[in-house]
């Protein structure tokens, strides 16, 4: 497995042009010049293109007597293999952002890059269109950036405005594609003290069991649920506390702590009570009460 530690030099792998700058860079694929199979590969910095008439003979559903080309909006981050086999009929537009052109913008820059290289935003046509116009203008501004980077940033930011709008629509437009992925989170999260743990469960744990980005898992269960994941989670550990609490008289509260997953006692003492305004102790003695 091959690790690009910068732009340039993944361009020259894949078969683009030299980047006008190391931070970022925007341009159009010419798939006559490119690479269009390669084994699995990464990256230490982020990638989003639009790619329409796009086929990858690499994914597992392939099918070549029912090639169905897609027009969709991809993501690539750091440390996220991806290997592809493309038919050459496509074209599209990318832009590479390092590390340190993120970190400098943070504001502009929401979940969507992380999202990883398996969770596209598939375009209608009059979306595809607008994000275009924004790349146009975007890579107008690019070539004179050291004048005109404050309009060049104003444009990312747009761009990322409308991906947050489409992909509430893909979720919305396509609940029988993203229900199931709520539904086994659900039961995950039962299961998961069914078993003994040394940790209360994450949201990085169970997007590792569904194959997921931890954004983008976020970003379907708060879009399905109107919470965010670690509520759901906080949630369901604050019943099974309750639960031993009230049940559990052969555990005291330290014991409690450590078989919900607590490291230290008192972090389960200061969980609980932020939850219910009430100490594990409190709480017991209140339920010995009624």
């Amino acid at each position: 497995m091959t690790l690009f530690k910068d732009i340039e030099s993944f361009n020259k792998y894949l078969g683009l042009p030299k980047p006008l700058d190391s931070n970022i860079d925007i341009g159009y694929y010419d798939v006559n010049k490119m690479r269009l199979k390669s084994e699995s590969v990464s990256i230490d910095f982020y990638r989003i293109s639009i790619k329409s008439n796009f086929i990858d003979k690499s994914v597992s559903d392939f099918n070549p007597d029912k090639k169905k080309p897609v027009t969709a909006l991809f993501f690539n981050s750091p440390e996220v293999l991806n290997g592809w086999d493309i038919e050459p009929a496509f074209n599209g537009i990318y832009l590479q952002f390092s590390k340190k052109f993120i970190d400098d913008n943070r504001f502009l820059f929401k979940n969507y890059y992380d999202y990883g290289e398996h969770e596209p935003l598939f375009l209608l046509e009059k979306e595809e269109q607008e994000i275009r116009t924004i790349f146009g203008l975007m890579l107008k501004y690019y070539d004179t950036r050291k004048e005109n980077l404050s309009v060049l940033l104003s444009y990312v930011h747009v761009l990322v405005s409308l991906v947050e709008s489409f992909y509430k629509r893909q979720f919305l437009s396509n609940p029988v594609q993203y229900s199931p992925i709520v539904s086994e989170f659900q039961q995950l999260l039962i299961n998961y003290y069914n078993q003994p743990v040394n940790q209360i469960p994450t949201v990085q744990y169970f997007a590792e069991k569904l194959g997921l980005t931890p954004n983008y898992l976020g970003d379907i269960i708060k879009h399905f649920t109107q919470k965010s994941a670690i509520e759901n989670i906080h949630e369901f550990v604050m019943v099974k506390a309750k639960e031993m609490l009230e049940k559990r008289n052969d555990l005291n509260t330290t014991e409690i702590a450590y078989a919900l997953g607590f490291e230290y006692p008192n972090y389960f003492s200061k969980f609980f009570k932020k939850q219910l305004n009430l100490a594990p102790k409190q709480y017991r003695l209140q339920v010995i009460k009624e």
